[in-house]
């Protein structure tokens, strides 16, 4: 299985790129926010790849980094969200906003994609709700949650949201409570703020 391709931007369509690695040009199919990540033609670049394999074909997916990757194949296991609506959603949303989105069970951003009805927006935001990855995540920029730079008030709300899971709340009950807490606090509210906020909407 590809797991990583490194080499040369070939030439890029409207949903996908070809990767010249040694000679051998690899067709990647991309999600359109990726797409706009590549350097230009003839440039070096590096793209986590999801391999599917089938009986007539084997298809190349890249992603700029390995959470984006994650992000489409745990879309995947929601009933009805194909590789084809994988891709749609993360052209339409960054991984932060998906995160957020997730975390607090707004199927009304997730419906913003293309092919994804009312119903299936419910479905992702209901079966992923557990699952969401809530530490480590990409903010836009490049600035992970681990590092130094100032975070959105999005990322912070998540942040908060996995302090309160990792001290034994249900994801559900956290995202309520942040919210009120981010409610109560108003915009530019600080982490410690958040969980602290936060823990009092638990026992109130």
């Amino acid at each position: 299985m590809i797991g990583k391709l490194k080499g040369l931007v070939d030439s890029v369509g409207d949903d996908w790129v070809i990767i010249d690695v040694g000679g051998v040009g690899y067709h990647v199919q991309c999600a359109s926010r990726t797409l706009a990540s590549l350097p230009g033609i003839g440039e070096a670049t590096s793209l986590a790849i999801e391999t599917h394999v089938r009986e007539d074909m084997i298809r190349l997916y890249g992603f700029a980094s390995g959470h984006e990757r994650d992000w489409f194949r745990l879309l995947q296991s929601v009933q009805g969200v194909g590789a084809k609506v994988a891709l749609a959603i993360l052209s339409t949303l960054t991984t932060e906003e998906l995160t957020s989105a997730i975390v607090f069970q707004d199927k009304t951003v997730v419906g913003r994609a293309s092919g994804v009805g009312p119903k299936l927006a419910v479905r992702i935001v209901n079966e992923l709700k557990d699952k969401a990855p809530t530490s480590g995540i990409v903010i836009e920029g490049g600035v992970t949650s681990a590092g130094d730079a100032p975070q959105t008030d999005h990322a912070l709300q998540i942040e908060a949201v996995s302090a309160l899971v990792n001290l034994g709340y249900q994801q559900a009950q956290a995202a309520g409570a942040v919210r009120g807490a981010s409610g109560n606090l108003g915009d530019g509210a600080g982490l410690d703020e958040l969980i602290r906020e936060g823990l009092k909407q638990l026992a109130s």
